[in-house]
């Protein structure tokens, strides 16, 4: 707890609202590790009724008895890291799980007595067919899910993929997967509420919310990253990267490899990249109270953009369209402002 009781001067008066454990395979730890460090946090930290703690699993890595044991540890929402349940494509992704251990660890946090759980699927997989999308939410659907996060892959740099390109499906087939896959988790009592998140029963993330709406948060761990406002400005950090070197400085603030106040253009677009994923998109007075800036530095580029179809701009709500859901990338290219740096483009 020695990192974040270095952060308490930074975020004092403030409570948690949620706790998201990521990063990795942290169900590879055991339950009395998180508990440990679940107490850890709340014995620092001021915490709200109710704060969603959500622990990221692989497939693989659980069973319905250390399913049971983090639930007792006090997480409360399960995030399976799915993919996808055909074995072909998990191979291919280099995922170490099967089918049979995706659909396992589906069924193991409900024995458990989770009731809020993710599972986490792509898109557009290497000569994927629409009806193997579909095939693919399905299974989820069936398995009874509060939450279905649904990714297009991309091909990232520094990746084995994106030095060997495997043949993806088109531009508009992955369209229409989309649509189909937008459609079927409708019809199935799933609400979009972000561009690669659906929920049902009102059970969308509350730690993701927070990063849409760019809200502050803490991050503790190796490469962790932070964002926190002060009255005057917002900083971002980031962790030192190697888990060993991490170890080392972890009590000191050394810990922190880069830390840098976000300029006012940075500010601006950081809000868009991420308000604009979401359907309602977001108010005018939300974005001032994020960036300490007014919307009239951002309205002439609005109403270029609406005049081309791609955003709904009214008094109290900016939203994308429909049309500027699809093309949302290249919205937020002509909402780049001059003198926002590379690490802010999507």
């Amino acid at each position: 707890m020695s990192d974040l009781e270095l952060h308490l001067p930074e975020v004092w008066g403030r409570s948690l609202t949620s706790v998201f454990i990521g990063g990795g395979t942290p169900s590879l730890f055991s339950e009395r590790w998180v508990h440990r460090l679940i107490s850890g946090i709340r014995a620092t930290m001021p915490c709200t009724p109710g704060m969603e703690i959500s622990l990221e699993a692989n497939p693989g890595s659980c069973d319905v008895q250390k399913f049971a044991g983090f639930r007792d540890a006090g997480v409360n929402r399960i995030s399976i890291g799915i993919q996808s349940f055909h074995n072909r494509q998990l191979k291919r992704l280099g995922r170490i799980h099967d089918r049979a251990e995706a659909l396992a660890a589906a069924e193991s946090a409900h024995t458990a007595g989770f009731d809020n759980v993710n599972l986490d699927l792509m898109f557009g997989l290497p000569d994927q067919t629409v009806q193997q999308a579909l095939c693919d939410i399905d299974t989820a659907i069936n398995k009874q899910p509060t939450h279905i996060s649904c990714y297009q892959l991309t091909l990232e740099p520094n990746t084995w993929f994106y030095r060997h390109p495997p043949t993806l499906p088109t531009e508009d087939e992955t369209w229409e997967m989309q649509l189909a896959i937008q459609s079927r988790l409708t019809t199935s009592g799933f609400y979009r509420y972000e561009v690669s998140a659906y929920t049902k029963d009102g059970r969308q993330c509350k730690h993701n919310l927070n990063y849409w709406q760019f809200g502050d948060y803490v991050g503790i761990g190796a490469g962790a990253h932070s964002k926190i406002s002060f009255a005057d400005r917002v900083m971002r950090s980031m962790k030192i990267k190697h888990p060993n070197n991490y170890l080392k400085h972890a009590s000191i603030n050394a810990r922190v490899a880069k830390s840098y106040e976000l300029t006012a253009p940075e500010l601006c677009f950081e809000f868009l990249m991420n308000a604009l994923r979401l359907p309602q998109g977001f108010s005018p007075v939300l974005f001032e109270q994020r960036t300490g800036q007014s919307s009239a530095v951002v309205s002439p580029a609005f109403s270029e953009l609406q005049r081309d179809g791609l955003l709904q701009v009214d008094r109290d709500r900016v939203k994308a369209t429909d049309k500027g859901f699809r093309y949302l990338d290249e919205v937020l290219v002509r909402l780049l402002p001059e003198g926002t740096t590379s690490e802010a483009r999507p």
